[in-house]
């Protein structure tokens, strides 16, 4: 007897799930093509009025969209002529969805080969505190390089704002754009310019050597990054050293006979008073010394165990008989017992550690200074947009990817069955066969290639030949730049401990002298005028003392000026070498 389906309890009805997903996808659509592309020239503009970046913004993109524009043109162009072709607006849809699928798909793999790869090994080498320590004395040293860059870079570019303040005066036409780059300065920076600045010289318009408005919407420019930069580098550096100080704290602390973990810095952060209550010394020690590095261990295990799956799926989803694919089998098991719950379970848990997999790459990646994806508030608009742009481009060829390794999607798994919501949004990929048939069926296959060549680091190895410096262990590059960072660590900690030990030592003299001095204070406001009667006769005498001694030092410096020879000072030269002066004689 077959087992009766139920109606789940989270249950959605059939009519409003393509409803979403056509919202959702147009959306997004609409955002990575069109609105963020524009956005970010924006964001990147130097122009001091809202109408002065949106004129910069559409010149940038004036290109990027013709680009799409002169090849879908081209493309309807050839439909119309051709007769062979008689494709309704349905197909062109289609078409237009295949081709930006396509694109994401091919983003999608490399992405996901990397992620499937380098996040089980980096909780692995989590727990490994040997390695996590050296690798922070290697971010240290690279960062300092970039630190004193940023550094330099604002001191050039504040010094060609200083030239253009003083250039350009208080009545001329060009002054407000002065003073809105003045007012994305640093503190210490507006400070130094205003001190130095004379605003009563008059404007003189016969002169020619005055900065263009365009110079200066590139100094904006400028400034905007290099600002952004140096304030980025200097709240990284701080939050390098605390991670630098606390795997040092771990590692001495592993010895502990006292198994209570002793911090070398206060935490400058007040810590709530109820997670100082359960987070004990003791409870940190055991979780930082014994739990964690197992944990870390496990978990590893798991995500392996997890993308070992993923890589068998996406080689062997083509196949329906017999099914290969293991995430094509959870589902298809739960199907014949109508375990709606399982379902969703396991749909979750497959596209949560795909999504996993795939956008924290994005986080991962930094292209120069171009795109950078910072943490603790402190990455540029600019790369906040690219990230976006990214997401919005790998959400649909990620949903598509799913569905083709849970055997969900007709076009995969060749059987008579309801199409899924998101597959009747994207349409029949019939139109387009080769694609439907080839490209999106094999081409995942070359994620077994990316992460092989992740395992080995081939891309690591490929900056560092380069010239661009890597962590790789059998490097001697990185073992002078491990050196290095471990002086600076060092450094940084002894300025550090000096700075507590001052601290400390002022604490110490006022809680000791401080209720001294206020009673001190006290007793003689409270003497004053007890003493005041007798103030002329207790002055008088140390008075005269005093006059008499300042009188015998003084007789004793004129009579020892008037015992000195005067110089000549008319003479022709001065021979300050005595010898010579005998031997003239």
């Amino acid at each position: 007897s077959k087992q009766k389906c139920l109606k789940p309890w989270s249950y959605i009805p059939s009519g409003i799930m393509p409803i979403f997903w056509r919202v959702v996808y147009w959306t997004s659509q609409f955002l990575t093509w069109i609105l963020l592309p524009f956005m970010q020239s924006y964001a990147r503009s130097g122009g001091f009025s809202i109408t002065g970046k949106i004129k910069t913004a559409l010149i940038e993109n004036a290109i990027y969209y013709g680009t799409y524009l002169l090849i879908f043109g081209a493309f309807l162009i050839y439909v119309a002529i051709n007769p062979n072709f008689n494709l309704q607006w349905n197909q062109l849809q289609t078409i237009g969805i295949a081709a930006a699928n396509t694109w994401g798909l091919f983003l999608l793999v490399l992405l996901l080969g990397y992620g499937l790869v380098e996040i089980p090994r980096s909780h692995w080498n989590g727990a490994k505190r040997g390695y996590l320590l050296m690798k922070t004395y290697f971010k240290a040293a690279k960062l300092m390089t970039e630190k004193a860059d940023a550094e330099e870079n604002l001191e050039d570019i504040m010094e060609e704002v200083r030239k253009v303040s003083e250039s350009i005066k208080y009545n001329h036409p060009l002054r407000k754009c002065v003073d809105t780059i003045l007012k994305k300065c640093p503190t210490e920076y507006q400070e130094r310019m205003g001190r130095n600045m004379d605003d009563y010289e008059d404007f003189d318009e016969r002169q020619n050597n005055y900065p263009s408005e365009k110079s200066l919407v590139k100094l904006h420019k400028q400034v905007i990054h290099s600002v952004q930069r140096h304030r980025r580098t200097q709240v990284q550096w701080q939050i390098l050293l605390e991670q630098a100080f606390y795997l040092e704290d771990v590692a001495k602390n592993e010895t502990s006979a006292t198994r209570q973990f002793v911090h070398t810095f206060h935490s400058q952060e007040s810590e709530n008073k109820i997670i100082q209550y359960f987070y004990t010394p003791t409870v940190e020690w055991y979780w930082e010394c014994l739990l964690r590095p197992w944990f870390y261990r496990v978990l590893a295990v798991v995500l392996a165990t997890f993308s070992v799956i993923v890589v068998w799926s996406e080689c062997t989803f083509f196949s329906t008989k017999p099914v290969l694919s293991l995430f094509a089998v959870f589902i298809q098991l739960a199907e014949k017992t109508y375990n709606y719950i399982y379902i969703e379970m396991a749909c979750f848990l497959t596209i949560f550690f795909l999504s996993i997999c795939v956008y924290s790459t994005v986080f991962r990646i930094r292209v120069f200074n171009y795109y950078y994806l910072a943490s603790h508030h402190q990455t540029d608009a600019y790369s906040l947009l690219f990230s976006g742009m990214l997401f919005c481009r790998l959400t649909p060829p990620l949903c598509l990817n799913f569905l083709g390794l849970t055997h969900m999607d007709a076009t995969i798994s060749h059987r008579n069955t309801q199409p899924t919501a998101y597959t009747s949004i994207m349409g029949s990929l019939r139109v387009l066969s080769f694609i439907a048939d080839g490209f999106y069926i094999y081409y995942p296959m070359l994620v077994v290639i990316l992460c092989i060549a992740t395992y080995f680091s081939l891309g690591t190895r490929c900056l560092n030949l380069l010239g661009f410096q890597q962590f790789m262990g059998d490097s001697e590059m990185t073992s002078d730049l491990i050196d290095e960072g471990k002086e600076l660590i060092r450094r940084e900690k002894r300025k550090r401990q000096r700075q507590e030990e001052g601290e400390n030592r002022r604490r110490e003299w006022k809680e000791r002298y401080g209720n001294r001095d206020d009673s001190t204070r006290n007793r003689v406001v409270h003497t004053d005028q007890k003493e005041s009667s007798f103030s002329e006769t207790t002055t008088n005498r140390p008075l005269s003392k005093f006059t008499r001694s300042n009188g015998r030092t003084e007789r004793d410096r004129i009579e020892l000026l008037q015992d000195a020879e005067p110089l000549d000072f008319n003479a022709d030269s001065v021979n300050d070498d005595p010898l010579e002066s005998d031997l003239g004689r």
